[in-house]
């Protein structure tokens, strides 16, 4: 009987373990587990972490210091009291000691970023490169657009922090000249429109330069070739880390938000400037350099149409080849579709920047200038010194002159559409509406009519009361309205 009792108490303590030993086994995972559902939801959903991650920078961004110098631009001098000069060059290891300012200029194809990117390249102050993006699109063609941005962010990281080995992935093996004599390293021969950047073509890379960097002024192309030797990159870079402000234009990053991790990195101290333009006056240029953009309108484009399919009918045309395989020129119907679906790409990537940026924390804003190239050339100077004091750089006598000749030219039609000249861009603000059909118009309104509201372009009959006059208006882009 007692033996009995006996194995009947091992048996309930048997019993008792194993249920106690199965709530654990159940308790623990799901106390371990609770601790990372917050982290689970936010995984299985990428927009929303990636949504979380930029608007919770606000409260980061509450006790940041308002720097009051960025509102306020230097004391306007003369062209030839240049922080460059050999009495200032002190100044300039202070300004960079303090804080090294750097822009993006984050624009598209045709809508005036170039001569916006010269008054950069024109200032004394700044170190300027010109879409050296382009290396990168040239050597992953034909990669869509939107496959191809983190790679840009990546490279714009580099290129910023005056490391320049980043070209060397993309560079292309024939140019001999694009590369220093040990073969491994480049040249300055390898940037994209080198012969028009002020720092290649004048001293100190370039001794027997025919201008001065202070010198405000075009840079000739040809002269510069002549007279500026390529050397190499590691010069260039040296030369970066001088200047106090260094700026990037380009027009193949299509999405603001891309930019995100950059303008919250600290040692960059990155400002964006967004330049817009009338989509009918950028479907104009666009149709009248169309074999030139024919190309990147197809990177564009497969964006929206990517697979397979689309890659084949691009090789059956002759358009989708890797660069340096025969192709074939399309016939203009056929390529003006690829130029108007781009057009459309381009105008939902606007849309997208403009309500990004209209949702966007104080801190984001403080670092964003949004632009319209009609009151650029409306009113040069005016918003000349308002991309300046946006920039942290000191306004210049010289290159408010610059700025207002190179809008006021005696022509609109040249024949290098991408060539830099002094024009009548007054006229390119309005040509569209001579140049283009109705059925044109019609269409590109019809894909950009949301983005054009935001940007205040009036549609086709609405322009009685809502179009500016011609001088001395104020622009729609006003100064009331911010950085945005």
């Amino acid at each position: 009987m007692k033996g009995r009792r006996r194995r009947r108490r091992e048996y309930c303590k048997f019993a008792l373990l194993l249920v106690l030993y199965t709530l654990m086994l159940l308790l623990v995972p799901s106390v371990l587990d609770g601790s990372g559902d917050q982290d689970k939801d936010i995984g299985h959903c990428s927009s929303l972490q990636h949504s979380l991650g930029v608007w919770s920078l606000e409260a980061e961004a509450a006790g940041e210091r308002e720097q009051g110098s960025e509102g306020q631009s230097a004391p306007e001098v003369g062209a030839d009291q240049s922080l460059r000069s050999p009495n200032n060059l002190s100044f300039i290891g202070e300004a960079v000691a303090r804080e090294k300012q750097h822009i993006y200029v984050h624009a598209t194809w045709r809508t005036g970023s170039s001569f916006l990117g010269e008054l950069f390249n024109q200032h004394p102050d700044v170190f300027y490169l010109y879409e050296p993006m382009w290396h990168l699109w040239q050597a992953l063609y034909p990669g869509d657009a939107e496959s191809l941005q983190g790679a840009l962010r990546d490279m714009l990281r580099s290129l910023f922090r005056c490391d320049f080995s980043v070209l060397r992935l993309y560079a292309p093996p024939g140019d001999p000249a694009a590369r220093a004599s040990d073969a491994a390293n480049l040249t300055t021969a390898a940037l994209f429109r080198w012969r028009t950047n002020k720092v290649i073509c004048s001293p100190p890379l370039c001794p027997d330069a025919p201008r001065a960097r202070n010198d405000v002024g075009l840079v000739e192309d040809t002269a510069c070739e002549r007279s500026c030797p390529p050397v190499a990159l590691r010069a260039l870079e040296a030369e970066c880390r001088k200047y106090p402000v260094v700026v990037i234009k380009d027009v193949r990053l299509l999405d603001l938000g891309v930019l995100v991790p950059l303008l919250r990195d600290p040692g960059l101290n990155l400002k964006v400037v967004q330049l817009f333009r009338d989509p009918r006056a950028v479907h104009n240029s666009r149709l009248k350099s169309r074999q030139g953009l024919l190309r990147e309108s197809i990177q564009v484009l497969r964006t929206r149409q990517r697979g397979d399919r689309f890659h084949r009918v691009l090789l059956a045309h002759g358009v989708g080849a890797r660069p340096g395989s025969q192709s074939r020129s399309l016939p203009s119907a056929r390529s003006d579709f690829f130029l108007t679906g781009a057009l459309e790409v381009i105008c939902e990537a606007w849309l997208r920047d403009l309500l990004f940026a209209q949702g966007a924390p104080a801190w984001l804003r403080r670092r964003y200038l949004r632009l319209r190239y009609e009151d650029l050339v409306r009113q040069p100077r005016a918003q000349l010194r308002r991309l300046l004091r946006f920039s942290g750089l000191r306004t210049l006598s010289a290159l408010d002159a610059f700025a207002l000749n190179m809008t006021r030219g005696t022509a609109y039609n040249v024949d290098r559409p991408f060539h830099l000249s002094a024009r009548d861009a007054r006229e390119a603000v309005h040509a569209w509406r001579e140049r283009l059909s109705q059925e044109q118009v019609r269409q590109v309104e019809a894909a950009c009519a949301p983005a054009m509201r935001l940007l205040a372009y009036p549609r086709s009959g609405e322009e009685g009361h809502l179009e500016p006059s011609r001088e001395g208006e104020i622009p729609l882009e006003t100064e009331a309205y911010g950085a945005l």
